[in-house]
């Protein structure tokens, strides 16, 4: 079917970017909290990155599901198979893959770190743009770009052999493919549909596509009554608390806010905002759980944080929205 382009007035006269503001930042914070959460119930259980991804994303969808089928039943009405076949791949990569592939990272990486490669998704972001979209974008994005690849080689110290783990390393750079996608295709989605039943759909498919690739019978019930010490004498919880905890604070909220906010800013100063996300995780992985970063890794950080926001500033305007 055609795609009708709306003015772009149109979609700018009911954004208010205040809220886009709010909504971003308290969806990095849920973010940053919940993977401490989730470092501590993958390190003091067998559950494994692939259950607990499925966990949250099934237990994330059946939440918003039964929401939104007392209160709004219309909002779960998918109008043609194209949009049918684009929320699936939206859930599938955007959701699916963003979760597993950044709790890989985190597995094997200090959470910090890990964030670090998963956020230089805005470099991405801002070539689609230019090469993709073929949307004017300054120079400076080459620029960028370089900030970027050297600020990770601080943090992961190459000059040393590559200290880090290959496999996170890896995981976190597949994550931010994974990422782009999810702010790219959400600018567009929610041209068309309210941001929670996106999340909705997003979920559901992500959760289908755990259900073939692990299915349900064999999930390992047992794991979530383990015990979980809580770093500086807390006490100890079960994992099915954490898991609670990462269903609703640290995927319903956070991903709903995350796409609502696209409705009031473009997927360019979304990421740029959500750059919090990894500051605000390196301090409570470095308060709560004692993970400590040496100068220059610390450095590096900031390197990439500033390649970043560089990228970010090089894109001149977002893409219209489109209409199936």
């Amino acid at each position: 079917m055609t795609e009708l382009v709306l003015p772009h007035g149109t979609l700018a006269a009911h954004r208010r970017p205040r809220l886009g503001y709010a909504m971003v930042i308290g969806a990095a914070t849920l973010f940053a909290v919940n993977g401490a959460v989730s470092k501590l119930a993958l390190d003091g259980s067998d559950i494994g990155t692939v259950r607990w991804t499925e966990l949250r994303s099934t237990g994330g969808f059946v939440g918003l599901a039964l929401g939104l089928a007392l209160l709004a039943p219309g909002r779960l009405r998918i109008g043609t198979r194209h949009e049918l076949g684009r929320l699936a791949f939206y859930g599938i990569v955007g959701f699916a893959l963003v979760q597993w592939l950044y709790f890989v990272a985190i597995d094997r990486l200090p959470i910090g770190i890990g964030l670090l490669f998963e956020f230089t998704a805005p470099v991405l972001i801002a070539l689609w743009a230019r090469f993709a979209w073929h949307e004017p974008v300054r120079r400076r994005v080459w620029p960028a770009l370089g900030l970027v690849l050297v600020g990770l080689g601080f943090v992961a110290q190459i000059w040393d052999g590559l200290t880090l783990d290959g496999v996170g390393v890896a995981a976190g750079l597949l994550a931010a493919c994974a990422l782009a996608v999810f702010y790219l295709m959400g600018e567009r989605l929610v041209g068309n549909r309210d941001p929670v039943s996106v999340t909705c759909f997003g979920l559901g498919f992500a959760s289908l596509a755990w259900a073939v690739v692990a299915p349900w019978w064999s999930f390992p019930t047992s794991e979530l009554s383990v015990s979980v010490e809580l770093p500086h004498g807390l006490g100890s919880v079960p994992v099915a608390v954490l898991a609670l905890w990462g269903i609703v604070l640290g995927t319903i909220a956070p991903f709903t806010l995350s796409i609502s906010a696209l409705k009031h800013l473009p997927a360019t100063t979304v990421g740029i905002v959500a750059t919090f996300e990894p500051v605000a995780a390196a301090v409570i992985a470095w308060v709560w759980l004692g993970e400590a970063l040496v100068a220059v890794q610390i450095l590096g950080g900031v390197v990439v944080l500033a390649g970043i926001l560089l990228a970010e500033t090089s894109r001149w305007g977002s893409a219209p929205a489109q209409v199936p």
